[in-house]
């Protein structure tokens, strides 16, 4: 299967930031550019249990065992930015095979059918171009000019339209967690009736690695305006926050129906940070 076919159905994920010891890594641990191996602390072995539930439980359950897409909206790799001291190798090679060895078995639970977005340019490199080279290495089905990882993505999912792209504004209140989710809506809803192009039926971001929704009413009936959970635990710049925002591990599934479309989740976070008793 090439990922020509239309299926009714796709898994969303993002923000893996492989290659950082705080970002998702292999239970196996990843094989170094100089012959040795980075392996997993405790907090990360627990998130990749998530990662093989995901997989091995959630997603037969909610796809039915019919045939799905799976989409990596961006920041597959941590790359090497801001000064950061938490990557585990700076050499982008070792980040993109850490990067390969979680997306490479997933080619096969949806039959060649991965797409792959990028990311921000902090991690994705230059124009995205470790992204690009990932996307080659594991097979993502190439676009219309031959990129294996692209800006952003029109996906027709059965009868309805998605709009996929990784950057969305970000906040630290809650209030306002749907504010620039609403806005990206109402403005390409705008474009679309400026230049009748159909409505977007889901519009999916990423980028927060927090999961939140919210809805819109269409002609197609509601529009669903979704950001994906992430899967890198709480790094330096997010410890430095007023808040005490705990990371999200997830997915989302769009679906299709014959006369209906939504959006399912999977989400998981961390236990808060342990009492100190005085």
């Amino acid at each position: 299967m090439n990922g020509n076919g239309n299926v009714k159905q796709a898994i969303v994920i993002s923000d893996l930031h492989a290659g950082d010891r705080t970002g998702l890594c292999h239970k196996n641990g990843v094989p170094l550019d100089d012959g040795g191996v980075y392996m997993p602390s405790g907090l990360q072995l627990k998130v990749f249990e998530w990662w093989e539930e995901m997989w091995g439980e959630w997603v037969p359950r909610v796809t039915r065992r019919q045939p799905f897409a799976i989409i990596i909206n961006g920041d597959a790799i941590e790359g090497e930015h801001h000064r950061s001291k938490t990557p585990f190798s700076v050499n982008v090679n070792d980040q993109i095979r850490a990067a390969a060895l979680l997306i490479q078995p997933l080619v096969k639970l949806c039959e060649g059918r991965l797409y792959m977005i990028r990311g921000t340019e902090a991690h994705a490199g230059k124009s995205g171009e470790h992204e690009e080279t990932l996307a080659k290495m594991v097979g993502a089905v190439p676009d219309e000019n031959g990129q294996y990882a692209r800006w952003e993505m029109i996906a027709r999912i059965g009868n309805r339209l998605a709009h996929i792209k990784h950057k969305i504004g970000t906040t630290q209140s809650m209030a306002y967690q749907h504010t620039a989710l609403s806005k990206a809506a109402m403005q390409l809803s705008a474009s679309a009736a400026q230049w009748n192009y159909e409505i977007y039926d889901w519009i999916c971001r990423s980028h927060r690695h927090r999961y939140s929704r919210c809805e819109n009413r269409t002609y197609h009936g509601e529009q669903i305006c979704v950001v994906t959970p992430g899967w890198q635990l709480r790094t330096p710049f997010i410890y430095s926050m007023s808040g005490d925002d705990l990371p999200e591990f997830g997915c989302v599934l769009l679906r299709a129906g014959d006369e209906e479309h939504y959006c399912r989740e999977y989400v998981k976070t961390i236990t808060r940070t342990p009492e100190v008793v005085l």
